[in-house]
């Protein structure tokens, strides 16, 4: 069973600065950390080798610095990692970094399950891992918390999903694509000796040519969607009020006398 876990290498600080002329992230020179939500996906990919056998593979879109990134994910257990980096990919909205994401998946060959975090914490979409799905044409599986069989021989997989008003039970042929919460599991640490095996991996580097991308598709020019304003909104100060009273009990009833006047009651 070959398992490919998506990854994306985000900003480890608040203080986020934007290009003028393309308004995207600046990264050069920002401290990068493995995406939150991305290491739970990571912890699945690596329990179900456990269970079935197989092997898992790591992969990123980015720069070169997000090598670091993928280390870290070798060092938690993971067999081998795929950095997917050129200057033709930088720029990318949602829907050019699937069809990139994809074309890597496709290049990769013999996959039988991409893993994908909920959502990034700098882009707050969600919509790489269902993009990727569409692209390959695969099913697509999203709001997993817990894989609760998967079967490679007969190619079926059933998982728990979590809606807002209960769960949902649902089987699907493989390969597909996963997108799995946070209450899926609890991330494991690196270890000593995945941090000394990490150090050593070989990470494979992919260009547009090596996975055989449509040169149009890719980065801002392969990108339908444009920013075109970006702007910190102004801080807000807040308000305190005093709630007096010659006793608690008058204190209390004047609280709710506030409370109900702001019809927060």
């Amino acid at each position: 069973m070959h398992i490919i876990v998506m990854i994306k290498s985000v900003p480890d600080t608040m203080d986020v600065r934007f290009d003028p002329d393309t308004k995207t992230m600046i990264r050069a020179g920002v401290a990068t950390a493995i995406n939150p939500f991305d290491l739970f996906a990571i912890e699945e990919g690596l329990r179900l080798r456990e269970r079935h056998g197989g092997r898992v593979t790591v992969m990123t879109m980015g720069p070169p610095a997000a090598q670091r990134e993928l280390q870290e994910a070798i060092a938690m257990g993971c067999d081998g990692a795929v950095l997917l980096s050129d200057r033709a990919f930088a720029g990318a909205d949602t829907w050019a970094t699937a069809y990139t994401l994809a074309r890597g998946v496709a290049r990769a060959g013999d996959v039988d399950l991409v893993i994908c975090g909920r959502q990034a914490q700098d882009g707050d979409t969600g919509q790489v891992g269902p993009g990727i799905a569409r692209q390959l044409g695969w099913p697509q599986l999203t709001y997993v918390s817990r894989v609760r069989a998967c079967d490679p021989a007969s190619g079926q997989i059933v998982v728990e999903r979590l809606l807002e008003d209960g769960r949902q039970v649902v089987a699907s042929r493989l390969p597909a694509v996963l997108i799995v919460l946070k209450d899926a599991n609890q991330p494991r640490t690196a270890t000593l000796r995945g941090v000394r095996r990490a150090h050593r991996a070989q990470i494979s580097t992919w260009g547009p040519v090596e996975i055989g991308a449509d040169g149009a598709m890719l980065g801002l020019d392969g990108s339908p969607t444009r920013v075109v304003r970006v702007f910190s909104p102004p801080s807000r100060l807040g308000e305190v009020t005093w709630i007096q009273g010659d006793s608690p009990e008058e204190a209390a009833q004047e609280l709710v006398r506030a409370l109900a006047r702001e019809q927060l009651v």
